[in-house]
């Protein structure tokens, strides 16, 4: 009965791990194609570098440290996990213990890399609650995602504690030989837990390890399906974001629009040849979702929300609006409102909002497109590309700018520079 309980368990949350993936998949397909510079070579390169590596991560480095230490538990632990899942499928008993000495080493090393996750964890928790960091202290995180990160925090605790606390006593029903508790395993850290376990009977140990035995494996599984809800789903797509990140195309190059191009190029150049249809319904930058590129989608739901791009931004650090994680997490929640109105209807029926529902005018004004940002940011996400699109929108379509870029534009038509005087005049300044 045990291992059919855990079969059903497993399989139903695979299956709903599987079915919200596919959600979030489907609505990042709804942006528009990239066309990359970059070979698929150069953009690996760039993966291995920037997500397995955390190259960008260790530039801060007492965050980078305890950052891929958690990293490096989360990958090797799994391991392990592997090992309890078949042994909940087919009701085994630590089922890699045929390897003998190495399977020794295995565990204990697992269980230091496991102490020290829970180490690195607990000083997070401190950065963001005692110590108040000031990027975690943002108006950007406020309600859910402040809640999001200090519920993964205490997550991580609970498993890391469940494991120790099952490895324990398992150590005990080994040396008591009881049937069942095969003699493998080292076990250097939850051996500390054992004075606190001994005296208690076979039948309460047993009780205790199969208690914290089901309480991590089902954790683990209720922290697979909590990743499509929190920005811990990066743990999985950075690494197609960083995969998808075009190293060959400099930060801050504009895209050029082609059907601009093809309006005012032709007014210096009469060997110039248009080649968009003049007839075609055109849009200029973004509103909505739709008009963003699918990486850019990637990127809104791969935000880590770790503020390093709103912490170099010297707008937002001389008190402007603009918060560059903030950009991306509008753009995250208008995409999420999306892809349920898809839910809900079949397909997307307009409800009167956009990413201007989301994101202000001031907001988007207020960024001087320095990279700081682009920089930053540990995985290779660029919150200017979207700010950007957006500013092409608010001009191209809506004719809307603030008054001193107006005036600018409005000298430039006229007078073919920025300044509010004629050509004829330009070089008057000369001769005084």
């Amino acid at each position: 009965m045990s291992s059919i309980l855990f079969i059903v368990i497993l399989l139903s949350a695979a299956a709903l791990f599987v079915f919200n993936i596919r959600k979030i998949r489907r609505n990042i397909l709804l942006g528009k194609d990239v066309i990359f510079e970059s070979t698929p070579q150069e953009r690996l390169d760039n993966m291995i570098r920037v997500a397995l590596g955390q190259s960008k991560m260790v530039t801060r480095p007492v965050a980078g440290i305890l950052h891929i230490l958690v990293y490096a538990g989360f990958i090797l632990i799994n391991i392990e996990v592997l090992e309890i899942i078949l042994d909940g499928i087919f009701g085994t008993h630590r089922l890699f213990s045929v390897m003998g000495g190495f399977y020794d080493f295995l565990i204990g090393f697992f269980e230091i890399l496991a102490l020290l996750v829970f180490v690195s964890v607990v000083i997070f928790w401190l950065r963001r609650n005692v110590l108040k960091l000031k990027r975690f202290q943002h108006p950007d995180l406020k309600g859910f995602p402040f809640k999001d990160a200090n519920f993964i925090l205490i997550m991580e605790m609970i498993l890391m504690t469940a494991l120790m606390l099952s490895n324990a006593s398992d150590k005990i029903l080994q040396e008591r030989s009881i049937e069942h508790y095969v003699q493998a395993g080292s076990f250097p850290v939850s051996s500390f837990f054992i004075p606190l376990l001994n005296h208690l009977s076979t039948e309460q140990l047993i009780l205790i390890e199969r208690t914290f035995w089901w309480i991590h494996i089902i954790g683990i599984l209720a922290f697979l399906n909590y990743l499509p809800i929190s920005k811990h789903l990066h743990i999985i797509l950075a690494f197609p974001n960083t995969y998808f990140y075009d190293p060959n195309k400099p930060l801050g190059k504009f895209r050029i629009i082609k059907e601009v191009s093809d309006v005012v190029i032709p007014n210096f150049d009469p060997n110039y040849t248009s080649s968009s249809d003049p007839n075609a319904e055109v849009t200029f930058g973004a509103k909505d979702v739709f008009d963003l590129s699918w990486k850019q989608l990637l990127e809104a739901y791969t935000c880590t929300e770790c503020g390093r791009c709103t912490s170099v931004c010297p707008q937002n650090t001389t008190g402007k609006l603009l918060s560059p994680r903030k950009i991306m997490m509008s753009v995250r929640d208008r995409l999420e409102e999306v892809g349920k109105n898809i839910d809900a209807n079949g397909k997307f029926v307009d409800d009167g909002k956009n990413l201007f529902s989301y994101i202000t005018e001031e907001e988007i004004w207020a960024c001087n497109t320095c990279n700081a940002c682009a920089e930053e940011c540990p995985v290779n996400i660029n919150p200017l590309a979207i700010i950007m699109e957006l500013r092409y929108n608010l001009i191209l379509e809506q004719s809307k700018a603030p008054s001193s870029l107006n005036a600018m534009l409005s000298n430039i038509e006229n007078n073919g520079a920025p300044w509010q005087f004629s050509n004829a005049d330009r070089l008057k300044w000369a001769n005084a």
